[in-house]
């Protein structure tokens, strides 16, 4: 039974699903690197502001605020995801973005979950009124496996 499961890990208190965005940098990592392009082009601006070319080091300093503010906003989503977990008769999902968490709470008996109809489309997770959207950050074409798996579990 274990095996069919291709994106959910098994624990003994439940099943989950830990879907995140493919980030190849982490946040720490994105700072050493804005810290080391800034020393490297506040020191060319230096140099050439000691030259007699004022104009440089002004440039060179908004081009910095204009990367320090792109690596904020990748920084800030660089850990958003989902989290969705069947324990108990109860499925959870909490979804993260830019540090902001939401819950939602399903009672397992009646839980209806849609896989999408659409390639651009997310798994919808419905009962009695609710729908959360879940899958954002799986492949277009992992989010039928995910809709079947949550099935599968909800019936295990």
């Amino acid at each position: 039974m274990h095996d069919t499961f291709r994106l959910a890990t098994w624990s003994v208190d439940g099943v989950h699903w830990r879907l995140r965005r493919n980030c190849s940098v982490t946040p720490a990592q994105t700072l050493a690197l804005f810290l080391s392009l800034s020393a490297v082009s506040m020191g060319v601006a230096l140099f050439f502001w000691f030259h007699g070319a004022t104009l440089v080091l002004p440039f060179a300093a908004l081009e910095l605020l204009a990367l320090g503010s792109a690596f904020v906003v990748y920084a800030r989503h660089a850990t958003d995801g989902e989290r969705i977990s069947l324990v108990q008769g109860r499925l959870v999902v909490e979804q993260e973005s830019a540090g902001r968490l939401e819950r939602c709470e399903f009672v397992s008996h009646g839980l209806q979950v849609e896989p999408p109809r659409e390639r651009h489309q997310l798994v919808e997770v419905r009962s009695g009124g609710r729908v959360v959207r879940v899958g954002r950050h799986l492949r277009p074409d992992l989010r039928p496996q995910l809709a079947r798996e949550i099935r599968r579990a909800l019936v295990a």
